[in-house]
């Protein structure tokens, strides 16, 4: 076998290091799972929350995409068959609206090219660059199962989604209603409540006279935010107890503007406290007044179209003045409002802190709109959803995600799956042409004859929500609605990193699909990290101009650095804060690790050799020094701690979480301290220093121990830190001496503690115990760092024999030179009190002028006495504690704690000076 060379340059070159590995890893299959393994191996499954084929690498996806690669990499090394399923979203609204503007720049639109050759533009587009998002998701070292790529839109999830369709339609919770919608004008198409997102607005109330159509001298004044929609009422409802209208229920108003002549009704949904206790109906634009118009069986007529113009448009005849008809519903509003200051119907404003719905996609005010859609009955699915919740099958972390998970599932409503655009899965419904009477045919496969007449039919114009087939993705993707190799192996999965924004959306959704469809959850763990934001505290976006490319930082420092500053800063639920005008110090962490690993990998590679060392387990116990075992059980103690921040990787029981493991576990920030604790300050710091004589010593057995145990150690660490920061980990693991070589750290063991007993390390712990108090003393008194002091370690019993034979090792590390003695020498000197009863005395003649330091203190203690004095003095007088406000005594208490324990301080130390 030949041996690795342990050369390595002075810096880390990570644009060099980085794809060549990546490309190595790809090229030996270390990212695929197997499903035969996976009947004998315990499976770790991830998918992916699939980007939309119009996305570009964002910070987000960087965080997001990071913590799965940690999961799955450790779970990998853990000896899981570990799985990450990749895979791109079709996104129907938002890829229409690209391709929309591409043609709207050469002046057409999708009506000029038809349905058919549109779909088939978009399709190209989506070719072209659809899948650009993954190749960069390489590049910051997703390992990810790239052979099962999937998307949305492909043929074998088509199929799914169709599947799905027809089963829920079996099952009666598919539907289409006549009822009120989000619409988007811009997108021209129905929204789901979750794609209505409410924005806060400053907007106005309007109190609107409308006259009694019996008495014109009397009226009823309603309050609206809307005064467009005036025009499509069909009642006043007030509420039946409110003594100040129960006289006008059952009579007529008149609309102002249009004469048309409405009843007064009492319904209990009118707040009589809000604005003047009346409101108008209004039910083909609000989804409330709908509501009350089905209850007393009012009409409805639409006023306003799809493009958010006013017009008659269903049932609405006589009702739109000439001089209103075709105005966009705003400009529409401003005009009403002056009519109807005109005609004396319009009593004040007031201005109006409320919440308007807007898409989510462009952000346009979203037009509540009367229609026929397609619906999916909700509820029973959501009963399955929330008792995978209750029953420990499901959780959240962090927890507090639990009750709003909760509450929208015990609140929700039916979903409107359809859209009114072109590029998406169609709905698999046809309709006779020929008038037959035949009922819509809902079928798994494409229908070419009406099975009652045998004349044409025509399908369904409308597309599914684009969530309809991503609320599938844990199991379409693995072949479903097949019983594939697959879906018996990976499903369910385990965990789904995701942000908490689309917890609505799309997780909650996977969960209702999984448990109707596949009997069990998708997942157990569902990990919502934060959110990556600026230091105002403003999510990054395009749009303020605020984001960060991640592969702008790969470029700069590395992947490694990117993916170690995101980690290391993540606490559970925490967001992520990063200065996009200062790369340099937003990823200095990263970047300044990165260096220091790569600087102790390269001293102690070339401190180790390229010569075999001896596996720990295989050495003579007796041979270890304190330094071995003590280095061997804080490697013991890193690896439970990171286990114990990372774990437990699925529920106890292998179904349910139990009260006590439901919150544990995912404390990535926490692993990734551990880790580092561990090489840098432990490894590095104390255990490579200590041992530096014993690498020196050519030809010796113990050099051979030191070599095999810091071999073994240096191992550990980088197993422990290979998921954060894969690359130059495993650079670095490559030149160990005991790696085999054609073996991939990605593929190797997870480590697992050795069992040191406890206590074995307690006899280093003395050494550092001396070292750091004799580097106290050296920098109270100003020591110079290249000069050496003496030390006495004053010491009995088993304590006086460890320190005897660490002396030297003391001395080494604290630049020191260090005798044991049974009793204190006595002179001056600075004493401290270590752990084991050992009591440091560090001799002050010669090291500082003793007068001068003495003088020193009888200054700055005379000093601090006249200012202790008068302060105790001011908090002795009842006038100033009763007169000063609390804080300010409470503080000044705090201080004269503070100045009487410095003081207690100074004279001792003055007191080991002598006289």
């Amino acid at each position: 076998m030949t041996a690795p060379d342990t050369s390595l340059p002075t810096t880390y070159d990570a644009a060099a290091t980085e794809p060549s590995w990546y490309a190595r890893w790809t090229e030996h299959g270390v990212f695929t799972a197997d499903p035969v393994r996976g009947a004998t191996r315990e499976p770790f499954v991830i998918v992916i929350p699939p980007p939309n084929v119009t996305a570009v690498l964002h910070m987000g996806h960087g965080l997001n995409n990071t913590v799965q690669d940690v999961l799955i990499r450790w779970r990998r090394m853990a000896g899981d068959e570990a799985l990450w399923v990749p895979g791109t979203d079709h996104a129907g609204i938002a890829t229409q609206n690209v391709v929309e503007k591409q043609l709207a720049a050469h002046g057409q639109t999708r009506f000029d090219l038809g349905r058919d050759p549109f779909v088939q533009r978009v399709a190209e587009f989506v070719d072209k660059t659809g899948g650009e998002i993954l190749n960069q998701l390489k590049s910051i070292g997703s390992s990810a199962d790239w052979t099962r790529t999937a998307y949305t839109f492909s043929p074998e999830l088509s199929r799914a989604v169709r599947e799905t369709f027809v089963r829920l339609h079996e099952d009666g919770l598919v539907y289409k209603g006549h009822r009120v919608i989000h619409w988007c004008p811009r997108c021209g198409t129905s929204l789901s409540d979750e794609e209505a997102e409410f924005t806060d607005t400053n907007g106005k109330l309007y109190h609107l006279r409308y006259p009694l159509a019996d008495d014109p001298s009397q009226g009823i004044t309603v309050a609206t935010t809307r005064p467009e929609t005036m025009l499509g009422d069909v009642a006043v409802a007030v509420n039946p107890d409110d003594e100040r209208y129960q006289a006008l229920i059952g009579k007529d108003v008149v609309l102002p503007l249009n004469g048309v002549r409405i009843p007064v009704v009492g319904d209990s949904y009118t707040d009589p406290a809000f604005g003047s206790g009346a409101v108008k109906i209004t039910p083909a634009h609000d989804a409330n007044d709908f509501e009350v118009a089905r209850r007393h069986a009012l009409a409805m007529p639409v006023i306003i179209d799809a493009e958010g113009i006013v017009r008659e448009v269903e049932g609405a005849a006589g009702r739109v003045p000439a001089a209103l008809a075709g105005l966009d519903r705003f400009a529409a509003r401003k005009a009403i409002v002056t009519l109807l200051e005109e005609a004396g119907a319009l009593q004040k404003i007031e201005p109006h802190a409320h919440s308007v719905r807007h898409c989510y996609r462009c952000d346009t005010v979203v037009e509540p709109r009367l229609s026929d859609q397609w619906f999916v009955r909700m509820q029973p699915l959501a009963d399955k959803a929330l008792a995978a919740l209750r029953t420990g099958e499901l959780r959240i972390l962090p927890e507090r995600w639990e009750a709003v998970y909760v509450n929208w599932l015990e609140g929700i409503r039916d979903w409107n799956i359809s859209r009114q655009i072109w590029w998406g899965h169609r709905v698999p419904v046809w309709y006779c042409t020929m008038s037959c009477g035949h009922a819509p045919i809902v079928s798994r496969t494409d229908v070419t004859a009406c099975p009652g007449c045998g004349g044409t039919v025509r399908q369904d114009d409308d597309v599914l929500d684009t969530w309809f087939s991503s609320w599938l993705w844990p199991f379409s993707t693995l072949g479903w609605p097949d019983d594939t190799p697959d879906l018996k192996a990976f499903y369910p999965g385990d965990v789904l990193v995701t942000a908490p924004e689309i917890l609505f959306f799309w997780v909650a959704r996977m969960v209702m699909s999984g448990c109707w469809f596949m009997g069990k959850a998708p997942f157990h763990t569902v990990y919502l990290h934060g959110t990556v934001r600026d230091m105002q505290h403003r999510k990054m976006s395009k749009s303020l101009g605020n984001g960060i490319d991640p592969l702008d930082v790969v470029q700069l420092y590395g992947a490694d650095a990117l993916r170690w500053t995101m980690v290391s800063g993540l606490g559970l639920g925490v967001d992520v804060m990063l200065d996009p005008s200062d790369l340099d110090k937003s990823f200095s962490p990263g970047r300044n690790f990165c260096t220091k690993l790569w600087n102790i990998g390269r001293f102690l590679l070339s401190r180790v050799g390229s010569e075999p060392v001896a596996p720990v387990a295989q050495l003579d116990r007796a041979q270890l020094a304190p330094a071995d075992r003590w280095i061997l059980e804080r490697l013991d103690v890193a690896i439970a701690d990171c286990d114990a921040a990372l774990g437990p990787a699925r529920p106890g029981n292998g179904a349910t979480w139990s009260d006590s493991e439901r919150g544990r576990g995912l404390r990535l920030s926490e692993y990734a301290e551990a880790a580092r604790r561990f090489v840098w300050n432990e490894l590095a710091d104390w255990y490579l220093e200590s041992i530096k004589p014993r690498l020196a010593a050519e030809g010796s057995a113990d050099r051979e121990v030191a070599r095999a145990v810091l071999a073994h150690a240096f191992d550990g660490a980088l197993r422990l830190l290979h998921p954060v920061v894969p690359f130059i980990t495993e650079e670095l693991w490559q030149k160990l001496p005991q790696t085999t070589p054609g073996t991939f750290l990605a593929q190797a063991a997870w480590p697992v503690p050795s069992g040191e007993p406890a206590g074995a390390g307690e006899a280093f712990e003395l050494v550092r115990a001396a070292v750091a108090g004799i580097r106290q003393v050296r920098s109270e008194y100003n020591v110079n760092p290249g000069a050496w002091v003496d030390a006495v370690l004053v010491a009995t019993g088993e304590a006086q024999t460890v320190m005897q034979r660490q002396a030297d090792t003391v001395g080494a590390l604290a630049r020191a030179t260090v005798r044991v003695e049974h009793t204190n020498p006595g002179g001056a000197a600075a004493q401290l009190l270590l752990p084991g009863g050992v009591e440091l005395v560090v001799p002050l003649a010669g090291m500082v002028d003793l007068d001068k330091e003495k003088q020193r203190l009888d200054t700055e203690i005379a000093q601090l006495d006249k200012q202790l004095t008068a302060l105790e003095g001011r908090l002795a007088n009842a006038g100033f504690v009763a007169k000063a406000p609390p804080a300010v005594v409470e503080a000044e208490r705090t201080k004269a704690a503070e100045w009487g324990a410095r003081l207690t301080q100074l004279r001792n130390k003055r007191t080991s000076l002598g006289a």
